[in-house]
């Protein structure tokens, strides 16, 4: 899924990445606004992830149907 599929399925999305990853808070979502990098960085800050360990799991997320 590329940043603007992402954008466009933010509001669908946002309740599934609340189950995912649920140290992430409401307000973390709404900055992210369908950002991946974002969602990457605050993965990386609530969970203490290395950047690429945030992308893959991301990815892994974005690849699941």
């Amino acid at each position: 899924m590329n940043k603007e599929q992402m954008k466009g399925k933010w509001n669908q999305l946002k309740g599934e990445i609340k189950i995912q990853w649920g140290k992430l808070t409401d307000d973390d979502l709404d900055r992210i606004e369908g950002n991946r990098d974002k969602l990457v960085g605050k993965i990386q800050e609530r969970y203490g992830k290395t950047k690429e360990e945030a992308e893959r799991e991301v990815d892994k997320y974005n690849s699941t149907p």
